[in-house]
């Protein structure tokens, strides 16, 4: 059974610092991940990706330069340091696993596992 769990989330400043932690199983890694986040009334949006080989990265424009994706495949986990932290930045937090061997997406379908989310509060 494929479960990915997101930990992490919580209240701060704006300023502020999270680390959020994706831990996946019954799934290798061997697969593209992403976070994604959704506010309240607004759609879901894509935040980060990392590429299953290679370790590359691509950011959305309103997170780039302040949040980092990383992978431990030892650990089967996922993260994602989010600093600088602004009050836009309050929503639900999704950890997302793409295809075996996939490609890593921008777009939901890109990703056919998701986990049930973690709420980031940024007060300002």
């Amino acid at each position: 059974q494929v479960q990915l769990v997101e930990s992490g989330g919580g209240l701060v400043q704006a300023g502020g610092s999270l680390r959020l932690s994706c831990a996946a199983s019954g799934i290798s890694l061997s697969r593209p991940m992403g976070w994604f986040r959704q506010a309240p009334g607004k759609e879901r949006e894509f935040v980060a990706t990392i590429f299953w080989s290679g370790g590359g990265t691509y950011y959305a424009d309103s997170v780039k330069g302040r949040f980092t994706i990383s992978k431990d495949n030892a650990k089967n986990t996922v993260n994602l340091q989010m600093n600088s932290l602004k009050p836009e930045d309050t929503a639900v937090y999704y950890c997302a696993a793409g295809r075996l061997y996939g490609t890593s997406g921008t777009g939901r379908n890109s990703y056919e596992y998701w986990g049930q989310g973690t709420q980031v509060t940024v007060s300002s």
